[in-house]
């Protein structure tokens, strides 16, 4: 690969080099796109069963290198050890989901008169991949396995801060028999690499996880070759707690500390019913202060840094010193450190309460009833995510059909499965991933009618 640029991999922990890493330029992108065809073509003739097979193959690699994995992850993100456990294991696990479904992306048969009829779902081509650092592996794997599973090449581009657990991928991938230049990895910025792979006219479709302000200029240069684009965007998740709930699970810090909150689908807007407000106030100025922020490697450890120094002053930027807040501690010296904290002070259209922080910040704001809950819930340009707490099932139900957003979840945090879709309503996307219909996402439906009707007499 030339190099158009060195991409420097920083511990975000340390502020130490991890690695530097040449980026893709162009040219690399347009020779990585003639080999991944012909590698298609190679891989989608072979056999359904043996396409499941190489797979679960990889799947199992993976699985065999997990604390590898793991460890390259918090060193490169600086993501808490046991999620990047975690993180590796779904990446193992998607694997697994989407070779399940190789035998099983059917097509229809439709009746009509004069003939037959029948669907055939075909493989788009090569697919590209755009991942953020935010989620490195799982996110990859999200667009990855289940175009490789419906019979597609795959270039993956991952972020600038974060491409060593890519390429790392790529390397098992090679190792588990998959052909060669079938999944590619691609580093590079997102202005020469992402820009060459999205205007490339050999990649069929993008994926595309990012901000929602990238997302749009993605949408429109795909919009110039018609070329289909799913979008994961931006989040200001509500987490709407009513008063008859279990208020000390409901209100539970990590829903929107998880990564630091860097996760577009952190509850950063808790929403409380004014009689219970107090209360939940409390509570959470006792959580923030018990949070363990600190060494990500180490075990004991509930929250580590940032992942660069723009991030921590974009941060800083929504949170000016004398802000009314509950707050936490989080070190000092080296790294991207940021405490945990709650604005008590802010206006429901404020930018805090609007804008996706994507940081270990969430505002608490009081509302009357149901309705006021919907209104202050939809306030927002996003709709990605949330939660709904209450014991009344009626009230679950209500809610979760009036609030505009893609994953609700009722008496939990939970958002993603990889068995069930996930995506957004409004400025958090276009599309669906995950779940049951995935490998569809990524085929062409062809249409073949065969006459019946004999010859005329």
């Amino acid at each position: 690969m030339s190099s158009e640029h060195l991409l420097e991999v920083l511990n975000p922990a340390t502020e130490e080099v991890v690695a530097a890493v040449a980026g893709a330029s162009p040219a690399d992108v347009d020779a990585a796109v003639t080999h991944a065809t012909r590698a298609q073509r190679v891989w989608a003739a072979l056999a359904p069963g043996d396409r499941a097979r190489l797979l679960r193959r990889f799947a199992a690699t993976v699985d065999e290198h997990l604390e590898e994995l793991a460890r390259l992850e918090v060193r490169e993100a600086g993501h808490l050890i046991g999620n990047a456990r975690w993180e590796a294991g779904n990446v193992r696990d998607l694997l697994d989901y989407a070779a399940g479904g190789v035998e099983r992306l059917t097509g229809r048969q439709i009746p009509v008169p004069g003939g037959l009829n029948v669907t055939i779902l075909e493989p788009l081509g090569v697919v590209g991949v755009i991942a953020p650092w935010n989620f490195p592996m799982p996110i990859a794997a999200w667009g990855t396995a289940p175009a490789l599973a419906a019979g597609n090449a795959v270039i993956l581009k991952p972020a600038e801060t974060t491409p060593l657990t890519a390429l790392r991928l790529a390397e098992l991938a090679l190792e588990s028999g998959l052909p060669e230049h079938l999944f590619q990895v691609l580093p590079g910025r997102g202005d020469i690499t992402g820009d060459a792979l999205v205007r490339h006219p050999g990649v069929a479709k993008i994926v595309f996880t990012g901000s929602t302000r990238t997302g749009t200029r993605v949408a429109a240069l795909g919009a110039e070759q018609v070329k289909p684009v799913t979008l994961e965007l931006g989040g200001k998740s509500p987490n709407i707690v009513f008063a008859d709930a279990d208020l000390k699970t409901a209100v539970d810090p990590f829903s929107f500390l998880d990564n630091s909150g860097q996760d577009c689908c952190a509850r950063t807007r808790v929403l409380v019913q004014e009689s219970v407000y107090d209360e939940v106030r409390e509570l959470l100025a006792e959580a923030l202060a018990a949070v363990v922020v600190g060494d990500p490697a180490d075990d004991k450890t509930q929250m580590g840094p940032l992942i660069s120094r723009q991030q921590l002053d974009r941060v800083r930027g929504f949170v000016p010193d004398d802000a009314p807040a509950l707050r936490g501690s989080a070190p000092e010296g080296p790294g991207f450190w940021f405490p945990p904290t709650v604005l008590t002070g802010e206006s429901p259209d404020s930018a805090a309460a609007c804008e996706e922080i994507f940081g270990p910040v969430a505002v608490l704001l009081p509302f009357t009833d149901e309705q006021d809950a919907i209104r202050l819930a939809n306030g927002t340009p996003y709709g990605l995510s949330g939660s709904i707490w209450t014991r009344d099932v009626g009230r679950a139900l209500r809610v979760s059909q009036a609030v505009r957003a893609g994953n609700l979840s009722v008496n939990s945090h939970a958002s993603v499965r990889y068995w069930t879709p996930f995506g957004g309503y409004k400025q958090s996307g276009v599309g669906r991933e995950l779940g049951p219909d995935a490998l569809a996402a990524f085929t062409e439906t062809k249409n073949v009618f065969i006459s019946t009707e004999g010859p005329a007499q």
